[in-house]
């Protein structure tokens, strides 16, 4: 791809002079300098391609702002960057408060400012692999490293896993388990080790560690929050819309958009990028209309199972996969058969003020549980700190997700096909109303055209997410069942949840971020339940190590730092070690209104009809927010924080259903308010099973991953027994 080029070309010299004082030289080369100058017209010739029209004006306009002020004409032969670096600043602070003095005609100065120092401060502080931040530059700044030093990462394996390719795919399997995240990856091992014949169904590709680890722009942390690219973690957002249906009306969105619910597409799902803590649900937990009654407008209700029927699974998964940590300060934690199979992850410069401040606060905590190895664990070592993990791909492989896991010895049977690229559009009924087979499609890479075949199955395992599981449901209509599999009492894609955060972001004095990774180091347990006023409630933790990138829009929306300029660098330089954030998950209040349908007049890259999300949190959240925002805030402050900044506690206009999607098909006793039976079983369907966390009645005040683990190992432990 060629860059970018501004026609004409002189004004690329504009661009440069505007660049080197939006990120000035210091005692290090200004941002033109420091990569910029490949960085921006890479950009502009690439993924922000619709932005460079208005870059490319606003340049031009630029200089004509100038000879209006400083010659009196448009046609003065000055430039901006004839112009002293002070008067350079000036015309810069006026343009943005809105003082432009030439005619800009339908170009905004302001946007066209404000854009500029947006790409710049994204190749400026972003990874070098962009083009920008040129040796790191920016980063030795502040302190971040990728990695603690010395520390090695093993030679990558560039070998993909044994996939089946689309024409070797067999006709007939005894099972097809649809996605291959955390639901799906355990399913098919459960089911191929057990002895059944198994087809695992991925839409995304195999991706490296290492193309999952590099990009800081296109995180999937980062796209949740801020958008402007595609995720690396997929999907792209060619072909794949949804539609975001809010109080002011239909808008189709692209997975770049948080509305659009993306928690990545690629082998191993979501556990490829995830943050990996490794939380249980507690007994409130499953019993949470008991516990607190049913609020109006909710459809708040207890699980059919409880926790000692999962305890068994949560265990297993632990053990099977890995998690490290240390149960001992969790006030939730009950009693536990075994302990963690690994101690803790190392903690970084944070835990200790926080342990202090908790003390005296008179709070229990404890090490945060993840689905990382501290020490070496099946086969791979442990974690050497890296600072990029949430939203990342582990270089080092120390992460455990389902491609490094269970998908392994699911195909180490031989009994086990993996195909990727390829989408289930619908599940096929004989006519008798059984599932037969299901339809699959894809598209080989070069060519836009579709190919299609049906695989018949004794059995199939719906692992797809919240969103997508729902959408295939809805996408198998029947004569029997005319609004899709299982949906004959309209409950497919209801109660639509996952996790609003609350916490507060502080600054101290001494240095809390060393870039010890992955960051999570300690937790506090005593708010998830039983809080006066509120239902359920949530966890409490310090955050992962934040990029600088990151930093930056954090500490420019707290007001902490102006966004451009000498002040800009030396605000983030100095308080970028001293920042720290204490969050967690609120325990959501499902309501019905909340919800996955079909928007028929919105298809995908292959004709099929996209997801529509529409409803909104219960505000019976609110109390919960305002519970952990509270408590993060006094924590902060006991364990010396000069300043703390409380997250807002708006109550959002659509559904909250990210990383942590959940609902759509929830179990229960009775057909008429569930979607599955207490073993994951479409009512109606008893060879269709869901497994991932469709099935949640509610979603817990912590993440969520490890009981979608455990409740895989349940229901596909269940299908492997009755397949046999």
């Amino acid at each position: 791809m060629e860059p970018w080029q501004p026609t004409p070309p002189h004004r690329l010299v504009t661009l440069r002079a505007l660049v080197n004082r939006l990120f000035p030289a210091d005692d290090h080369p200004a941002g033109w300098e420091a990569g910029l100058d490949t960085f921006l017209p890479g950009i502009l010739a690439g993924d922000a391609a619709a932005l460079a029209p208005l870059v490319e004006t606003g340049l031009g306009l630029l200089d004509h702002e100038t000879c209006a002020r400083h010659a009196g004409g448009p046609s003065c032969g000055v430039s901006f960057h004839d112009l002293a670096e002070g008067e350079q600043d000036v015309l810069i602070e006026e343009l943005l408060a809105g003082d432009a003095r030439a005619e800009w005609g339908v170009t905004d100065p302001e946007e066209f400012l404000r854009t500029v120092v947006r790409l710049g401060a994204q190749g400026f502080w972003g990874d070098p692999g962009n083009g920008g931040n040129r040796d790191g530059v920016s980063w030795r700044l502040v302190g971040y490293r990728e990695r603690p030093e010395g520390a090695q990462w093993p030679a990558p394996d560039p070998a993909p896993p044994a996939v089946t390719d689309w024409d070797a795919m067999a006709g007939h399997y005894d099972a097809v388990v649809v996605g291959s995240g955390a639901g799906g990856g355990v399913a098919a091992c459960v089911l191929a080790e057990a002895g059944h014949r198994v087809l695992l169904v991925e839409r995304g590709t195999w991706l490296t560690p290492d193309r999952l680890r590099a990009d800081h722009l296109r995180s999937q942390r980062r796209v949740a929050v801020h958008g402007d690219y595609d995720a690396t973690a997929g999907p792209p957002a060619e072909g794949n819309p949804r539609v975001a249906a809010g109080q002011d009306g239909e808008e189709v969105v692209w997975p770049e958009d948080h509305r659009w619910g993306n928690n990545a597409m690629t082998l191993g799902g979501g556990t490829r990028v995830y943050g990996a803590q490794a939380w249980r649900f507690c007994p409130e937990d499953f019993r949470m209309a008991s516990v607190y009654g049913v609020p109006d407008g909710s459809s708040l209700a207890d699980w059919p199972l409880d926790y000692e029927e999962l305890a068994p699974h949560y265990e297993r998964a632990e053990w099977e996969i890995g998690v490290s940590g240390d149960p001992r300060g969790n006030a939730f934690a009950d009693p536990r058969a075994r302990p963690y199979p690994m101690p803790p992850v190392r903690p970084n410069a944070v835990a200790a003020p926080l342990a202090r401040g908790a003390k005296e606060l008179g709070l229990t905590t404890s090490p945060v549980p993840l689905l990382i190895n501290s020490t070496a664990y099946n086969g791979r070592g442990g974690c050497v700190g890296c600072a990029a993990c949430v939203g990342f791909g582990c270089p080092g492989d120390f992460k455990n997700d389902t491609r490094n896991t269970v998908i392994p010895r699911a195909l180490a049977t031989g009994r086990c096909d993996v195909v990727t690229g390829v989408r289930a559009e619908h599940l096929v009924t004989d006519s008798g109303g059984r599932v037969v087979a299901v339809a699959l499609a894809t598209s080989r890479e070069g060519t836009e055209s579709v190919e299609r075949r049906q695989v018949r199955a004794r059995a199939f395992l719906l692992g797809a997410g919240a969103i997508e599981t729902a959408r295939l449901l809805l996408n198998s209509p029947s004569a029997r069942e005319p609004h899709g599999l299982g949906n004959n009492h309209d409950q497919v894609g209801r109660h639509l949840q996952g996790h609003g955060y609350a916490g507060a972001h502080a600054l101290f004095d001494e240095v809390v971020q060393d870039c010890v990774g992955p960051g999570p180091s300690i937790a506090c347990n005593d708010f998830r339940h039983h809080n006066p006023g509120v239902v359920g409630g949530g966890m409490l933790a310090n955050d992962f190590v934040p990029t600088p990138l990151q930093a930056y829009q954090t500490l420019l929306s707290l007001g902490q730092i102006p966004s451009w300029g000498t002040a800009a660098i030396r605000g983030l330089r100095e308080l970028y070690p001293r920042l720290a954030m204490v969050t967690g998950p609120v325990h959501e209040v499902p309501s019905p209104e909340s919800r996955v349908t079909l928007a028929p007049g919105v298809k995908d890259a292959f004709g099929v009809p996209v997801a529509r999300l529409s409803g909104r949190p219960h505000p019976a959240d609110l109390g919960g927010k305002r519970l952990l925002a509270e408590r993060a805030e006094k924590w902060l402050r006991a364990s010396g924080a000069r300043a703390v900044f409380p997250f807002g506690t708006v109550r959002s206009t659509h559904p909250s259903a990210g990383q942590h999607q959940a609902g759509t098909c929830r179990m229960g006793d009775d057909p008429a308010s569930s979607v599955t039976d207490p073993w994951g079983r479409i009512w109606g369907h008893a060879n269709v099973r869901v497994v991932d966390a469709s099935l949640h009645v509610t979603n817990g005040g912590v993440n969520p991953v490890l009981t979608i683990l455990a409740l895989a190992y349940r229901v596909a432990g269940r299908a492997a027994e009755e397949l046999a």
